[in-house]
């Protein structure tokens, strides 16, 4: 017999053979877990989008108050005469 029909086999016994008993409060607890992960989903995702809107708010009043689209002031005069 070849392998392939070896595991089959061995699947169809585990498949006929005694099934655990499952908890009776398994679908209650697997909805539980499941409102927490979305709970815990849009807090994460409002947090991300309070830090985007913080940063965009610094960057704006980084950017007003430096202005670094104006050119800096020269630091030395030009010469006065012709030479």
């Amino acid at each position: 017999m070849s392998g392939t029909g070896r595991k089959e086999d061995e699947v169809r016994r585990m498949l006929e053979g005694p099934h655990p008993q499952v908890p009776a409060d398994l679908a209650e607890r697997a909805v539980q877990q499941g409102g927490r992960l979305l709970r815990r989903q849009r807090v994460l995702r409002l947090l991300g989008l309070l830090a985007l809107v913080a940063a965009a708010v610094a960057f704006t009043v980084w950017a007003v108050t430096v202005q670094p689209w104006q050119v800096p002031p020269a630091e030395t005069t030009p010469p006065l005469g012709g030479r």
